[in-house]
């Protein structure tokens, strides 16, 4: 944090200073309501005291008189002096040192927008601190200054301005009647963070950083001032265009928020467009591969439309490159197209430098000889500029590549560039009608090094030569029309010029956008060192008014404008209803169609079903909920009623009484518990009997109870919902036998079974019928569920009985992807299994013969492995004691459950039988490859007893085979060495070893 030639430190006070290397004194104490005294004096020669239609200026000079100088004990501040919207202060101070008085000094700092309470603003500004002097102006002292003020560096200056003798020296001229004038000259860049009106002080708005995505916003402003490229740009056929994914969409709708906004306008659906995620908007792009990108997706969109054409128009220039012979008659010439020119600039001083370097010629002789129809030649080769495009876009060399160091670097030397810009010398044959004469239309700048920085650019958006009048006497900050030129006398005329720093827009001079990015070094502080230009912007002077005629609404087409109008009204509603989404809440509907076809516990799978879903104000009541619901279903309230859905203990979620009469002026999230989504379960009228005026029956909350009916059918393995009945608590169960035969379509004197559904893992049989409902079921409560079944002999030979086995197999039912271990990435096939079904026990006989129906195999020829992450894992034996929920245990709840096969070879060898043989053998069962080498290869091989789907005693060896093609035959050389291990008298297994040559 150094100022000028001194070395200082910041300490943190109150407000922040300098003190001078080595020193240890405290300093001063700032209070906390620093004295403020004196008044500022404006350069025209008002005082300021409170912001005026100018605060939004760049620059001012003001001045702060400290009375009584001799006697200041504390620091002092200035009144506020507005510049970017943001109130200036100087602030002065005395620096004591108890220990050595005369080394007594004067303090002197510039002090921005130290009263905010915000922590998100910044401001970079440059300023020149004086003391007048009053005898001599040429003898006052200053120095400079350039800072980046935010919140905890709000002031800058020099502990150390000026020794306190010589300002209170009557003789040195600083102080007249005990009075010093403190004078700022402070030229500010637009703050961020802060309420900064790009629109209302530039008439333009600037675009969101989306992290990096400042070199981006800079090229994009660039583009979008290109008047006649975003006219064409408008033109383009987007009507079918997928708006998340078509880059020429998205830039239209940049370039028309741009046009149109009055607010800073976003970039996420262009970069979305781009194939971009969330983590590419932060890290920074090549701006000149970004456009080309930009370019290249606007050409091909353009293409068979009425602006085919326009951007090799706009921005296509042509070049030849030749290589002339010096000794013989040859020429070789090719004519290229461009739409950049990439300009060295090290070591060249300026532009015209870098042209003539450009097309200099370089001459192939001794050891660099060209080579052609002639053989080895002296030759001159060269390139030479045929044309010059409309638009030029010169890519400055900053950035290149160090061979001493291995790295890129930046290049931050002093590089000048003019505003107006003659090329006639650098074409190979001018065009006296039409001089290429280039007016700077933009410079984009990058601040900072190699690996990262910011970008910004600055822009004459008219480009019409047009100057701004300062009469004398002003500032030359304030911007005047150049109607209102007149005929005054005028002291300076500066191009209008606006910078374009993401989000904040603001005017500046034709020096800042110029000048200040030539580049330099660091003892010129009007020129930041790793501030400078890295793009410039051309446009040729004879098209200027062609490329830059000003755009209307009416240069867009109208269903443009309509479909980009409709995503905002979209986006707006969208953006409301997030808003007030902490207002509303939802209420989903299911109805009793959801629950047939159900095949599990409870009444519908939650994950599968179908709701009716309800946006509700939290606040509204009950009463209005059903009458708004009765208009929206189609039935009368007397032909409805709602039973929450209501979670209980043991892991189900049922139906439960809602008191309508009590609870219907409570509000719906008082009646839900705060539970939103809130599910109910909506009962109505039978729809055939709805029209006739049927209303639902009475139910008594207090004696009577709504229970569920399934029906388990044996043969098919199914559930049959048959519907709801209400029922007094005191019933007997065999009263409710004729109902349930009814709703099944039994007989009346059908012989039933009946269950009741607990939990999912519960279900529990009621062995009297004889009692009451409270009596038979355990906590009888709305919403219990009842299942019957016919008791019928014949259900002893289905797989499951009764309903408590259906249920019991449901719940430890597990879905499970038999991949094929031969095949990468096989997606596989699921067969549903139980749990706890024993793999030694059940296995072979119902999975494997499951699997080969689904291969068209011998069940006794698949092996299968267990999962290792996503692949495949060690071999299950045969004789494997655990069940099927040991396999999965490791997998997680939700997560797909895969085991892996393979299909085997059981070979049946003779005890003389070489490998010869065996191989011989194999091909006939093997389908080779035609693209393979016709060749087998036997790996190393388990033991017979793991490999055998039987006790490995059986009456046969395992051999395991793998096909190979003809490349990793020609890849690995293998030898083999075979080892015969003797089982019995007459069977053997081999293991087969391979060795890399």
């Amino acid at each position: 944090m150094s100022c000028l030639n001194r070395c200082c430190f910041c300490f943190a006070l109150s407000n922040s200073c300098f003190l001078k290397a080595g020193e240890t004194d405290n300093p001063p104490r700032i209070p906390a309501n620093p004295v403020i005294n004196g008044n500022v004096a404006m350069a025209d020669g008002h005082n300021n005291t409170e912001e005026d239609d100018t605060s939004w200026r760049s620059e001012a000079t003001f001045q702060f008189v400290v009375e009584r100088f001799s006697r200041l004990s504390e620091s002092v501040l200035s009144p506020s002096c507005f510049l970017r919207n943001l109130p200036w202060k100087i602030m002065v101070m005395p620096r004591f040192y108890p220990d050595r008085p005369h080394q007594k000094s004067v303090g002197f700092f510039l002090q921005c927008n130290a009263e905010s309470d915000s922590t998100s603003w910044s401001c970079h500004a440059q300023a020149m601190l004086k003391i007048i002097n009053y005898k001599d102006d040429e003898k006052s002292f200053s120095r400079r200054i350039s800072h980046l003020f935010f919140y905890k560096e709000n002031d800058w200056g020099f502990l150390n301005f000026m020794s306190w003798s010589d300002v209170t020296d009557p003789e040195r001229g600083f102080i007249d009647d005990d009075k010093v004038t403190f004078e700022v000259y402070v030229q500010a860049d637009a703050p961020h963070g802060v309420a900064w009106d790009s629109k209302k002080h530039t008439g333009y708005v600037g675009l969101k950083n989306q992290g990096a995505t400042c070199y981006m916003n800079s090229l994009l402003q660039t583009l979008f001032f290109t008047n006649q490229l975003r006219r064409a740009v408008y033109m383009m056929p987007t009507e079918g265009d997928d708006s998340s994914k078509s880059v020429p969409l998205a830039l239209q709708r940049v370039f028309y928020e741009l046009q149109h906004s009055d607010k800073p306008v976003g970039t996420k659906k262009l970069t979305k467009s781009f194939g971009w995620e969330t983590l590419d908007s932060f890290m920074q792009h090549d701006v000149q591969e970004l456009c080309r990108v930009l370019l290249d997706n606007v050409e091909n969109k353009m293409k068979g439309t009425c602006v085919e054409g326009t951007i090799p128009k706009l921005f296509r220039g042509k070049m030849v490159s030749y290589i002339q012979c010096k000794h013989v008659d040859y020429r070789s010439e090719r004519i290229e197209d461009y739409y950049d020119i990439q300009l060295s600039m090290k070591g060249k001083k300026n532009i015209f430098e870098s042209f003539k370097d450009y097309v200099a010629t370089e001459q192939l002789d001794v050891d660099y000889k060209y080579t052609g129809e002639h053989g080895l030649q002296e030759a001159e080769k060269g390139v030479k500029f045929l044309t010059f495009p409309p638009i030029l876009h010169l890519q400055l060399m900053r950035f290149m590549y160090d061979p001493q160091t291995d790295q890129n670097i930046k290049i931050n030397d002093r590089f000048e560039f003019p505003d107006q810009l003659p090329l006639d010398e650098f074409l190979q044959k001018p065009d006296s009608k039409d001089p290429a004469n280039y007016i700077l239309h933009a410079v984009l700048v990058h601040s900072g090094d190699n690996h990262g920085g910011h970008y910004v650019v600055y822009l004459n958006p008219k480009g019409d030569g047009k100057f701004v009048h300062f009469p004398h006497g002003t500032c030359s900050n304030k911007i005047i029309s150049i109607q209102d030129i007149g005929e005054h006398d005028c002291s300076m005329y500066l191009l209008e010029w606006c910078k374009f720093d993401d989000d904040v827009v603001s005017r500046c001079t034709k020096e800042e956008a110029i000048e200040h990015n030539y580049g330099g070094h660091d003892d010129d502080l009007s020129v930041r060192h790793c501030t400078n230009a890295y793009m410039l912007v051309y446009i040729r002077e004879s098209k200027l008014s062609e490329v830059l005629q000003p755009m209307t609404d009416v240069d867009i087409p109208q269903q443009l404008v309509e479909r980009l109008q409709e995503e905002k009204r979209v986006e707006a509603q969208k953006r409301k209803e997030r808003q007030e989404a902490h207002l509303y809440m939802q209420v989903q509907m299911v109805t009793e169609d959801q629950f047939c076809g159900h095949q599990g516990n409870d009444m519908y799978d939650e994950e599968k079903v179908k709701y009716t879903v309800f946006k509700v104000l939290k606040s509204s009541t009950l009463q209005e909920f059903v009458q708004n619901l009765s208009q929206t279903m189609g039935f009368p309230q007397d032909q409805m009623r709602l039973w929450p859905m209501q979670a209980r203990s043991n892991g189900t979620k049922r139906p439960a009484m809602l008191d309508y009469e009590a609870d219907c002026n409570k509000s719906m999230i008082d009646l839900s518990d705060n539970e939103n989504p809130w599910t109910i379960f909506l009962e109505t009228v039978d729809p055939e009997m709805a029209a006739s005026g049927a209303m639902l029956p009475k139910f008594d909350k207090d004696h009577d109870v709504m229970l569920f009916l399934k029906m388990y059918d044996p043969k098919t393995r199914s559930l049959n919902y048959c519907g709801h009945i209400y029922i007094p608590i005191s019933c007997i169960i065999r009263d409710l036998l004729p109902v349930m035969c009814e709703r099944a379509g039994f007989q009346q004197e059908t012989s039933l079974i009946l269950y009741e559904e607990v939990m999912p893992n519960l279900t529990e049989r009621i062995q009297d019928y004889d009692v009451s409902l409270g009596q038979a079921l355990d906590e009888l409560m709305d919403g219990d569920i009842i299942i019957f079944q016919k008791d019928d002999p014949e259900n002893n030979s289905s797989e499951l009985p009764t309903a408590e086995d259906y249920l019991r197999d449901l719940y430890h039912r597990v879905d499970v992807i038999f991949c094929d271990k031969t095949i990468h990435n096989d997606p596989g096939f699921v067969v549903t299994l139980s749990n706890y079904m024993n793999y030694f026990q059940v296995w072979s006989v119902q999975v494997a013969k499951t699997v080969a129906q689904r291969l068209n195999t011998d069940p006794m020829l698949l092996q299968f492995f267990k999962s290792q992450g996503d692949s495949p894992g060690n071999p299950i034996r045969h004789n494997y004691e655990g069940t099927l929920r040991d396999l999965l245990q490791f997998f997680k709840p939700r997560q797909p459950k895969k085991l892996y096969y393979q299909q085997e070879i059981t070979l049946y060898p003779d005890k003389h039988d070489c490998v010869r043989d065996l191989l011989e053998d194999c091909e006939q069962t093997v389908e080779l490859s035609e693209k393979g080498s016709e060749k087998l290869r036997c790996p190393q091989t388990v033991q017979v007893s793991d490999v055998l789907e039987g006790p490995s005693s059986g009456p046969f060896a395992g051999f395991n085979l793998d096909r190979m093609d003809l490349d990793q035959l020609k890849r690995e050389k293998i030898k083999m060495q075979l080892k015969v291990l003797k089982l019995q008298e007459e069977y053997y297994t081999l293991q087969i070893k391979k060795f890399k040559q």
